[in-house]
């Protein structure tokens, strides 16, 4: 008899399903979060100042994702209407030591964060005396450790009250289903509390599928991926040498291993938004002998979230949608529009890497490289959709 296979178990994501995902701005008060909100979004909400708690309610702004494939897609159909992917992001007023047992705007800052699908962590690693630092001085390596601290223990509280919920519960007995379900999710809540408690954050754990449906709904601070920006002064940017950067580089080691640091001059980019035009801005760039560090800070996060594109072309509209990786295509055809899932028929696809190798869709489909799949296609990154679906009931 031949060997049965072994099922492979799908990997749950930790974090909220869905394609419209958000990003919020964190770190301590008078990092830069406020004037990198401005300069990534290119807009002026505000005025950062130069005190702590300046940002108040998260300001929310959309950020258009840079793409080569989508510029190609848009010069190649010459259509009447182009429409980029975006990622929502969020400016977050400044934490403080002790925001978990609400000192400062303690509470409401982490509700924020909670509100969020994943974080910017804005690190400080320059000097200015102009601008106060709330701790004193500029030490990055101890900004990282209350920031971390703070979001478990917000964690490991939030945690326990799920917790005690659950045993009220349990405390009943019995052997039915529900009880028994009921039982696993206490037992994996515990197990959650235990990892936090033991200075760990939940995105670093390793847990099965079924962990990861009890994890998700608690939407807990330490389970959403970090991107780490270190903020540096312009000198410091363009020649790419900085003093505090080996022991940032060995804390995140360390203490998040995996997780993507990007250094990044906030003052540099708020400088480069004040030119009249982009052509100029590139112009400062290519004197200094340096670029814009924005376009890697949006695809990096957007890779941390897992997110992914695919697009409709036409002579009408190029659009680049976002997408969960390993998403299938009924649900890719619902981002579109919600009736598209429901009577969702097939898709023709073919890859945006075999428009560009073969020039045209003529010569993709004479390579026979367009596709015709079905309701279990998993819509892959740069595919290009063409969706059939049935008439929506009424």
């Amino acid at each position: 008899m031949a060997p049965k296979k072994a099922v492979k178990e799908e990997k749950i994501l930790l974090g909220r399903p869905g394609n419209n995902l958000k990003s919020g701005i964190v770190g301590l008060a008078n990092v830069g979060k406020s004037t990198l909100f401005q300069a990534i979004t290119k807009s002026t909400l505000g005025n950062p100042a130069n005190f702590p708690y300046a940002t108040i309610d998260p300001e929310e702004a959309r950020v258009i994702v840079p793409d080569a494939r989508y510029d190609w897609l848009c010069q190649h159909y010459k259509p009447k209407s182009q429409v980029p992917a975006n990622l929502t992001v969020y400016d977050i007023a400044g934490l403080t030591r002790g925001a978990s047992t609400g000192a400062g705007l303690g509470n409401s800052f982490l509700s924020h964060i909670r509100a969020v699908d994943a974080i910017f962590q804005v690190v400080r690693c320059f000097d200015d005396a102009e601008i106060i630092h709330v701790e004193g001085d500029v030490e990055p390596v101890r900004d990282l450790n209350i920031i971390s601290e703070e979001l478990r223990i917000k964690d490991i509280e939030f945690v326990e009250k799920a917790l005690e919920a659950l045993q009220k519960q349990t405390k009943r007995g019995g052997q039915s289903l529900e009880m028994r379900k009921m039982k696993e999710e206490e037992a994996t809540v515990a197990k959650i509390l235990e990892f936090l408690q033991n200075g760990n954050d939940v995105r670093k754990g390793d847990w099965s599928p079924k962990e990861v449906e009890v994890i998700n709904p608690l939407f807990l601070l330490t389970a959403k991926p970090v991107v780490y920006l270190v903020n540096l002064s312009e000198r410091d940017y363009i020649r790419q040498r900085n003093k505090y950067i080996p022991g940032v580089a060995e804390w995140i080691k360390t203490n998040s291993p995996g997780d993507p640091i990007i250094p990044i001059s906030v003052s540099f980019e708020d400088r480069l938004t004040r030119f009249a035009s982009e052509a100029e801005a590139e112009e400062e760039c290519k004197k200094l002998g340096t670029k814009s560090a924005l376009p890697k800070v949006i695809t990096t996060m957007r890779t941390s979230l897992n997110l992914g594109s695919f697009f409709t072309t036409g002579a009408d509209e190029v659009r680049q949608w976002t997408i969960r990786k390993g998403t299938k295509a009924p649900q890719a055809a619902g981002v579109i529009h919600t009736d598209f899932e429901k009577t969702f028929i097939q898709v023709i696809v073919f890859n945006y890497d075999a428009l560009r190798e073969y020039g045209d869709e003529t010569a993709v489909k004479s390579a026979g490289k367009v596709m015709t799949k079905g309701k279990d296609y998993v819509v892959e990154d740069g595919d290009i959709l063409l969706i059939k679906a049935g008439a929506a009931k009424g």
